[in-house]
């Protein structure tokens, strides 16, 4: 059976966009866990990290890319946010430089709260492509009984 009758490339396709939506997700958590962490192991303040997608595509030889190549989305890299740290005056503070300023990570918590729920609503959504997928395959099998 060819692939533009079967749906196991719809099942896969959600798959991957499961599993990026989890590493999201896992990063979102780990940001907002360390929105506080003035010293990580490198010690150094904390910097929020970013999740990258990237289309994944069939391998094609030689010819150009269309929609039908679409074999889901990947995580292509974690990238450190670029925005700057925040300085807060905690002159008692173990890390606070000579002036009693500390260097804050540069995670803002409800960012981070909106950016799992956006996670979670994007799993949700790859979950329910799945079960429909499937509850399609089971309608058609059950037209030839």
């Amino acid at each position: 059976m060819s692939d533009t009758y079967s749906l196991l490339p719809s099942v896969q396709i959600s798959a991957s966009g499961l599993d990026a939506e989890n590493v999201r997700m896992q990063i979102a958590a780990n940001n907002a866990a360390n929105a506080q962490t003035t010293r990580g192991p490198d010690g150094k303040t904390y910097r929020r990290k970013e999740v990258v997608f990237a289309a994944e595509m069939k391998k094609a030889l030689g010819g150009h890319q269309k929609a039908s190549d679409m074999q889901g989305v990947r995580v292509d890299q974690i990238v450190d946010d670029p925005r700057p740290s925040t300085r807060v005056f905690r002159p008692g503070h173990p890390d606070a430089d000579q002036d009693g300023y500390v260097s804050m990570p540069n995670v803002n918590p409800m960012e981070e709260m909106v950016n799992m729920m956006s996670a979670s609503r994007a799993y949700e959504a790859n979950l329910a492509a799945i079960k429909n997928a499937t509850d399609m395959a089971r309608k058609a099998l059950e037209i030839g009984k």
